[in-house]
């Protein structure tokens, strides 16, 4: 895990609040460790087809986050 993302994971019980383009950049970098990990394994994996789909991941994500 990035470091990015450990640092996010970490605070996220912290008070300061997170505003809407620094949980999109979150959401963007965790989506690029997904396509990092799997570009770096043996499956043949497009990258111009996985930075297609980056908003698309993002979006997922930030969808999985969302509390009721």
């Amino acid at each position: 895990m990035s470091a990015t993302i450990l640092n996010a994971v970490t605070s996220a019980g912290e008070s300061r609040e997170i505003d809407a383009s620094e949980k999109r950049a979150l959401a963007v970098s965790a989506a690029l460790e997904v396509i990092a990990a799997k570009a770096s394994g043996a499956d043949a994996t497009s990258l111009a087809r996985e930075f297609q789909n980056l908003s698309t991941y993002a979006d997922q994500i930030q969808a999985a986050l969302r509390t009721q």
